[in-house]
């Protein structure tokens, strides 16, 4: 916290700002609202270079995942693991969401499950599991594998808007992935958070 701190002194200093107020973050927290945010500034112009494609990268482990509205920033409970599920259960339900809204308007919007796949995540995990993660990483596929369904759902015309994709095919979600009544209440709170309506 003491980056963050010296972050805070400079934002005062500089913009004169006193409310400003340090709060750790983890990412694993925030992916889910950083698609929707960023997805929202880019809006006017995808539907501007239809046809536009929207990606959101998710996971099997939404299948583990549980939106918490009662503490959807992990404020009161906080466990990494299920921050990850819930912020990769948030990715699915707000891609279906937003393609219900851009029906129409030439914007194809996909989640994208890449599987498992060899990056750095693992420098984070307890040892034992790194150790099981290396002995079986023969099932792990490399960043250029994992990669192949993304570009799929980017380069594939005609592609399903909302769908769930997985090695290169349209694939079955879980049921909380598909429950169109938790997609939109998460977009109305996801929208209070930020402070934004969606056009």
């Amino acid at each position: 916290m003491v980056k963050a701190q010296l972050a805070v002194n400079e934002i005062i200093r500089e913009t004169g700002a006193v409310n400003v107020i340090p709060c750790k973050l983890d990412l694993a927290d925030t992916k889910s609202i950083c698609h929707f945010f960023l997805t929202f500034l880019l809006l006017d112009l995808l539907k501007h270079s239809a046809p536009a494609r929207v990606i959101n990268l998710t996971s099997m482990a939404h299948s583990m995942g549980r939106i918490h509205f009662d503490d959807l920033n992990s404020e009161k409970s906080y466990h990494p693991v299920k921050a990850y599920v819930q912020s990769k259960l948030a990715n699915i339900l707000f891609t279906r969401e937003l393609a219900r809204k851009l029906e129409g308007t030439g914007v194809t919007v996909c989640a994208v499950d890449p599987g498992i796949v060899h990056t750095e995540v693992t420098r984070h995990m307890k040892s034992t599991l790194q150790m099981f993660v290396k002995a079986f990483s023969f099932l792990i596929r490399t960043p250029a594998e994992g990669a192949y369904t993304t570009l799929h759902c980017a380069l594939t015309p005609d592609l399903r808007s909302g769908g769930y994709y997985r090695n290169c095919t349209l694939a079955t979600c879980s049921r909380a992935a598909s429950d169109d009544r938790t997609a939109r209440n998460l977009w109305v709170v996801s929208c209070h958070l930020l402070g934004i309506r969606w056009r």
